[in-house]
C-alpha cells in the first residue's frame, strides 16, 4: 500500500506552514520527499494511507505505574474512559509544565497494569488542529506516530537537524531525551565508545568533529520509515473518535468506489461472472447427485420387486428385503442371522481363543454368554468384527451380550 508520511508542522494553523513528506510506494521503501505547503502535499486516494509523524521535540516522555482497575477493554474504543484521563492527569501532574487539561496523552501498545508504563504527552490543541488541517485538505490520517519512541531505538544517539540547528535524540535506558548539538553537551554525555552514534548526512560531519570519531550514516527517508513501522498510535482518548471516524469514512470511500467508480467496472464484471459460475456449477452438481440417488433407490426397488414379487408397495426396501429374506429362511428351515447357531458361530470367529462361555441364553435375536471374564481391548475386538455382520455387543458383569440391531 502506499503510504504517504507527512511530518506535522509546528505551525499548524499557519497557512503557509511547511510540512516535511515522504510518499512510499509500499510503505518500506522510499520514494518521492520534499517540503512544502499544505496544500501542495501529494494527492491521495483510497489506496492511500496518510501517516501523521510527530517530531520529537513535540514530545515528552514519562514513566508511570498505573493503578488496579484503571485500563478496560474499551480503553481506545470511540468515546475513550474520561476515568483513565483523570487518573493520567494526577499521576503527571507535578511532572508537566502546562496544565493537564491543554496536554493530549498517549498510552504505549499493549499498556499493562502490572509493570511501568510509557505516556507520551504534547500539545492538545496543536495536534487536534494539525489533524483537522490535513483532513480539510482531503488527506485524512490513519495514523500519528512518534518520531522515535522508546525501547524502540536501542541503546543509540542519533544526531539531526540542519548544521545551524543540530540536536541530539539520545536513547538510552529505554527513554528519549533532546539534546542540542554542543561541545557542552558531547561532554556532558560521555558517550561511550562502544556504542553507536548515527547521523543525518547534513550534520555528520559536524558530529565527527565533536565527537571526533566516526559516525554511522542515517537518512532521514529511512528514519521517517522506520518511525512508521511502530506499534504506537498516538490518536487515542478524544482523538480516537475522529481516527475511527477517518477510518470508517476510507472505508465507506472505497467500498463506493468499488461499487461505482469506471475503473472498477472490469473487476465488478469478473466477480459477478464468477458467482454467477459458482451458482450455475453448484446446482448442476446438485442436480447430477440427486439423479444419482434416484436411480441407486429405483435399482433397490427393481431387485426387491422382481425377486419377491409378491411386494407390491416399497416403502423401505432395505428392510423389507430382509423381512423376505428371513421369512425364506424360516420356510426352508435354513439357519439366519437372528438364530442361535449363526451368532454363536460368528462369536467363535471373532472371541480370542480359548474364551469358553459357562452358560447362554437365548431369546428373539438375542444370545447372552455367562462366565466370560473379557479385558475392555478384546471386548472392544470383538464389537468391531461383529459389527459388520449386524451385531451389537454390550458387556453386562461377567455377561456378554449380542444381538442383531439391523442387516448388515
Amino acid at each position: 500500500m502506499t503510504t504517504l508520511i507527512v511530518t506535522l508542522s509546528p505551525e499548524s494553523a499557519d497557512a503557509a506552514a511547511l510540512y516535511d513528506y515522504l510518499l512510499s510506494p509500499d510503505g518500506a521503501t522510499p520514494g518521492e520527499q520534499s517540503r512544502v505547503p499544505l496544500a501542495l502535499l501529494p494527492q491521495v486516494d483510497n489506496s492511500t494511507e496518510v501517516v501523521a509523524l510527530v517530531a520529537a521535540d513535540r514530545l515528552s516522555w514519562h514513566r508511570v505505574q498505573l493503578p488496579r482497575g484503571s485500563l478496560g477493554r474499551r480503553m481506545f474504543q470511540e468515546g475513550g474512559p474520561t476515568r483513565l484521563r483523570a487518573v493520567l492527569e494526577g499521576l503527571l501532574e507535578d511532572q508537566l509544565l502546562d496544565e493537564t487539561a491543554q496536554v493530549h496523552f498517549a498510552l504505549e501498545p499493549h499498556a499493562s497494569e502490572d509493570t511501568p508504563v510509557w505516556v507520551a504527552a504534547c500539545d492538545r490543541e496543536w495536534l487536534r488542529s494539525a489533524l483537522q488541517a490535513l483532513e480539510r485538505s482531503g488527506r485524512p490520517v490513519s495514523r500519528v506516530v512518534p518520531e522515535f519512541a522508546p525501547d524502540a531505538m536501542g541503546e543509540a544517539l542519533y544526531v539531526t537537524g540542519e548544521p545551524d540547528h543540530a540536536q541530539l535524540i539520545v536513547a538510552n535506558g529505554g527513554t528519549v531525551a533532546l539534546w542540542p548539538l554542543s561541545k557542552a553537551t558531547v561532554t556532558l554525555l560521555n558517550w561511550p565508545q562502544a556504542r553507536a552514534i548515527l547521523a543525518e548526512p547534513a550534520v555528520a560531519a559536524q558530529a565527527e568533529q565533536l565527537f571526533k570519531r566516526n559516525v554511522g550514516l542515517l537518512l532521514v527517508a529511512q528514519r521517517r520509515l522506520q518511525a512508521t513501522q511502530s506499534a504506537w498510535d498516538l490518536a487515542q482518548f478524544d482523538l480516537a473518535n475522529s481516527s475511527g471516524a477517518r477510518t470508517r469514512k476510507r472505508l465507506s470511500e472505497s467500498l463506493s468506489s468499488l461499487l461505482r467508480a469506471p475503473r472498477w467496472r472490469a473487476a465488478r464484471l469478473a466477480l459477478l461472472t464468477l458467482l454467477l459460475v459458482n451458482l450455475v456449477g453448484l446446482n448442476a452438481w446438485a442436480w447430477r447427485e440427486q439423479s444419482l440417488i434416484k436411480e441407486r433407490q429405483a435399482a433397490v426397488r427393481e431387485v426387491l420387486t422382481s425377486t419377491f414379487p409378491n411386494v407390491r408397495v416399497v416403502v423401505d426396501a432395505v428392510i423389507q428385503m430382509s423381512k423376505e429374506v428371513a421369512a425364506l429362511q424360516q420356510a426352508s428351515g435354513a439357519a439366519g442371522a437372528r438364530d442361535m447357531e449363526v451368532m454363536m458361530a460368528a462369536f467363535g470367529l471373532a472371541a480370542p481363543a480359548g474364551t469358553t462361555p459357562t452358560a447362554l441364553e437365548f431369546s428373539a435375536g438375542e444370545l447372552r454368554l455367562k462366565g466370560l471374564r473379557l479385558k475392555p481391548d478384546e471386548l472392544s475386538a470383538i464389537a468391531f468384527k461383529l459389527k459388520p455382520q449386524a451385531y451389537a455387543v454390550s458387556a453386562e458383569g461377567d455377561s456378554l451380550l449380542i444381538r442383531q440391531v439391523a442387516n448388515p
